[in-house]
């Protein structure tokens, strides 16, 4: 009596992976709702918009490979956190597939702020973000 149940399964063939598709709810950030699913184009933008919004490592809800980490950029000099900022980022869009690179990366400072501007480069199209780091 086999343990282990029995198959016919042929791997001689190799293994073909397809990717599933990107339908997710979607939520309404003025009602904090969620207002539906969606696919393609708005899924991977509300995805770009999490990823920068989460902190890396600060939430036990989400894995250890998501979000954007912006521990240590506090009381860095500005160009400095810039350029970092922009390694960090296209660290946290890698894990997606859907996503090819960020691109148009402009910053500007006032007082202790960086604010960063970009372009993510996704399979459905430009996705345009931005995001506000306090320095001080």
């Amino acid at each position: 009596m086999a343990m282990l149940p029995q198959s016919n399964i042929d791997l001689s063939q190799g293994i073909v992976f397809q990717d599933q598709p990107s339908l997710t709810w979607i939520a309404d950030p003025v009602t904090n709702r969620l207002r539906g699913r969606g696919d393609n184009w708005v899924a991977v933008r509300q995805a770009v918009e999490v990823i920068v919004n989460v902190e890396r490592f600060k939430w036990q809800i989400y894995t250890p490979n998501f979000g954007t980490d912006y521990d240590g950029l506090l009381g860095t000099e500005p160009g400095y956190a810039a350029s970092e900022l922009r390694r960090r980022l296209e660290d946290a869009f890698l894990p997606d597939n859907r996503i090819l690179g960020i691109r148009d990366y402009a910053y500007t400072f006032k007082d202790v702020s960086l604010t960063v501007t970009f372009t993510v480069d996704t399979v459905f199209g430009d996705v345009t973000s931005g995001m506000e780091v306090k320095l001080a």
